[in-house]
């Protein structure tokens, strides 16, 4: 009786879902306006911007989606309830067979997120870390292929080498004409030269040159996550913005009125003939 009072309960969910929604639009508002979703994360909103976002990368309710890395899953309150319908949700995180203790924490916690809601039980799990060969969705199965803030932690660990082969499993998944949708702290482009790795930003022009070395063609790019108050100049790096507030009480303010950082956002294409 309890499996049947799961489906019972996710079937009515799935009624009141997104998909039937009279636009793109509505159904992506209606999915982050979800109850699931926590108070803390929709306050962010404001610097993340997802509706728009996820309009610009193409994402609708009956598209196949992999996150990549999905953290703590603040997109995954958003994707589950708009895919659990008519759609599909792949969430890559760390692999499960990982020896760091760090990736085995996190994939916990995000494992413990996924029970709390019947809206979760459609999203399936693989794993994603660079180096890995693991398949983050059957190849050529994805309509997007989405990353939210990652490029800075990969290339730290690969550098060009290890970026361009990482871009190469997003495009393996992705169908013919999919997309790849990129947000990543901007790095201004007259700090490119200097000591920038560990600061948290990316070159915008390097991020778009490794993807097209991967086969990626870049499609447009947008500034629906652009913060000008950012001049990524900070003693801590990104990490001295909100959230994160690396140096706690210390000109606290000012960091607040900046906001959470400049981002790039970026829509690539796979290309339909190879």
């Amino acid at each position: 009786m309890k499996t049947l009072s799961k489906v019972i309960t996710l079937s009515a969910i799935l009624l009141a879902l997104p998909v039937l929604a009279d636009s793109n639009t509505d159904a992506l508002q209606q999915a982050a306006d979800h109850h699931v979703r926590s108070d803390q994360n929709k306050n962010r909103d404001q610097y993340r911007n997802p509706v728009q976002t996820l309009a610009f990368f193409e994402v609708t309710p009956k598209s196949t989606v992999v996150e990549i890395s999905p953290g703590g899953g603040w997109y995954t309150e958003i994707l589950a309830p708009l895919l659990a319908a008519h759609g599909k949700y792949y969430a890559a995180h760390f692999p499960a067979d990982s020896s760091s203790d760090y990736y085995k924490r996190n994939l916990a916690a995000f494992k413990e997120k996924l029970a709390t809601d019947p809206i979760y039980s459609r999203v399936e799990l693989t794993a994603f870390a660079p180096g890995n060969s693991s398949d983050i969705a059957p190849a050529g199965s994805a309509d997007v292929v989405l990353t939210f803030r990652n490029l800075h932690n990969w290339y730290g660990q690969g550098g060009d080498e290890g970026m361009v082969a990482i871009f190469k499993d997003f495009y393996k998944a992705l169908k013919p004409g999919g997309v790849l949708g990129v947000v990543e702290h901007r790095l201004p482009a007259d700090k490119a030269n200097g000591e920038w790795t560990r600061s948290g930003y990316f070159p915008q022009q390097l991020a778009i040159t490794l993807a097209e070395q991967a086969g990626f063609v870049l499609e447009d790019s947008s500034e629906i996550n652009a913060n000008p108050k950012d001049k990524a100049d900070h003693p801590k790096g990104v990490w001295t913005l909100p959230p994160v507030m690396r140096l706690g009480e210390e000109d606290k303010a000012k960091y607040q009125a900046i906001g959470e950082s400049d981002r790039m956002t970026l829509k690539f294409r796979k290309p339909v003939t190879q």
